[in-house]
């Protein structure tokens, strides 16, 4: 609760109704202003929420001093009791006059509320931790395949379609085409290119319906493309794990030639419909392609515990290839919605290598639960979300973004911060996914919500 109040405070400090609130009542810790005046509203309720906070902040603290916890959650909590106070003097001095340094007060409520979750991390880790078992980077190995399964690598081996009519055959051929290109992932990624195409639009820039078409398209075949190629690059790896042995090039449903000139051409279609847009956004295109393809398939996710951490890169380029194919260039909100998108990943993604640990064992990658224990993969996962969130309100401060955007990353964080806890306490997959699909739905979401509002400024 206490995390979540703080958390509150933040986002409403960072919206622009805010700073109006407190140009308008001038006086603190009372206001004087006249109530019929939305920014005094504002501004009443936002002091009133704050002695709320801070009282259910004291309470947890003492709670968690009187606590056989852990001595650096104690430190943590310690310095949040600190914080607080001194939070609620930069607010009072704004109020006043007294100083008007431009986000210093978010800065402080955002502090204060990195502290919070560091301690309730560590609380959690103390509380719910245990021996963990671990493999070294340097031992993993794919497991090895039995001899049945040795013995049908040939890429001309026959399929299970061979002797299907011919309608069921196209079907099911243009079906694995289509999973190669990793269709879950198009949507998500989209919606990062639109969002930032609708800021864009806020910002000024004039957005026409061929640079969305065009952008969109691009995303959807660039996407398809750095799919294609990790299945193709993947394949052998994939048959040792049950969550993709059935994808079409472990089971030879489309052979390895097939699926490569199937990947270069929807390159090259990417690059065409990009270049409709701007010469930046098609470079960055073939980056997001070469980095996925390349650098993250090859290089970091079979040797290194950070390949989570550092893939999400390739994840945050659309964001950049959505407002460069308006702009042209790179701005300071092109590079917060990156930066959001960068962080979110391994808070999304280190729940799904919970669930299957095991499977990514097999194939002998390095994910964070293999490596470092479930325990540590759980403590990264509060880390990884809190920095989502304070990038959230980062965001929606440097864009002007309204109370859609702050509702809906209060609300679906709160709820993804609650499934994560429960991650902590129960420890089990179906708490894994849950945690999975809260990430899901508050990425999802929020971005709705980011186009929504830019559309409203």
């Amino acid at each position: 609760m206490a995390v979540i109040g703080v958390y509150v405070l933040v986002v409403v400090g960072a919206t622009a109704s805010l700073t109006e609130a407190a140009e308008a009542c001038s006086s603190w810790p009372a206001c004087t202003g006249d109530l019929t005046n939305p920014a005094v509203v504002v501004a009443i309720g936002h002091r009133l929420l704050a002695g709320a906070v801070g009282l259910v902040v004291l309470v947890a603290g003492i709670s968690l001093l009187k606590s056989g916890t852990a001595q650096r959650a104690k430190f943590a909590i310690v310095l949040a009791l600190f914080l607080y106070p001194v939070q609620i003097a930069i607010g009072a001095f704004m109020a006043t006059g007294i100083t008007a340094v431009p986000g210093i007060h978010l800065l402080a409520g955002v502090s204060l509320f990195g502290v919070l979750l560091l301690s309730l991390a560590w609380h959690l880790e103390f509380e719910t931790g245990g021996q963990d078992t671990r493999t070294p980077t340097n031992e993993l190995e794919p497991a090895p395949l039995d001899e049945v399964e040795n013995n049908s690598t040939a890429d001309d081996s026959p399929t299970p379609l061979a002797d299907q009519p011919l309608g069921v055959r196209i079907r099911a051929r243009g079906f694995a085409y289509f999973r190669l290109m990793k269709p879950r992932l198009m949507w998500l990624l989209s919606l990062v290119a639109a969002a930032a195409m609708a800021l864009a639009a806020a910002n000024g820039w004039a957005v026409d319906v061929g640079t969305i078409l065009y952008t969109l398209g691009g995303g959807v075949l660039s996407i398809g493309a750095s799919g294609t190629f990790n299945h193709v690059l993947e394949r052998d790896r994939d048959k040792r794990m049950s969550r993709t042995n059935d994808r079409p090039l472990a089971t030879h449903e489309v052979p390895k030639r097939n699926a490569l000139v199937f990947g270069f051409a929807l390159t090259g279609l990417s690059v065409l419909l990009f270049l409709q847009t701007t010469l930046v956004a098609a470079a960055l295109g073939v980056v997001a392609i070469l980095f996925y393809s390349i650098i993250y398939t090859l290089v970091l996710k079979p040797n290194t515990v950070q390949n989570t951490v550092l893939g999400g890169a390739a994840g945050s380029l659309p964001a950049l290839i959505g407002w460069t194919a308006v702009t042209g260039r790179i701005d300071v909100a092109a590079l917060l919605l990156a930066a959001f998108i960068f962080v979110w990943t391994p808070a999304h993604f280190y729940n799904l290598a919970l669930a299957y640990q095991d499977d990514y064992e097999r194939g002998g990658f390095p994910m964070m639960p293999v490596v470092r224990g479930e325990t540590t993969t759980r403590k990264h996962i509060l880390f990884w979300l809190g920095a989502t969130l304070a990038c959230g309100s980062g965001l929606i401060w440097v864009t002007d973004l309204g109370w859609l955007t702050a509702g809906v990353t209060v609300s679906l964080g709160a709820i993804f911060l609650a499934a994560v806890v429960v991650l902590h306490r129960e420890q089990t997959e179906s708490a894994a996914f849950r945690a999975f699909h809260a990430s899901n739905a508050y990425l999802g979401l929020f971005l709705v919500a980011i186009v929504i509002d830019a559309m409203a400024l």
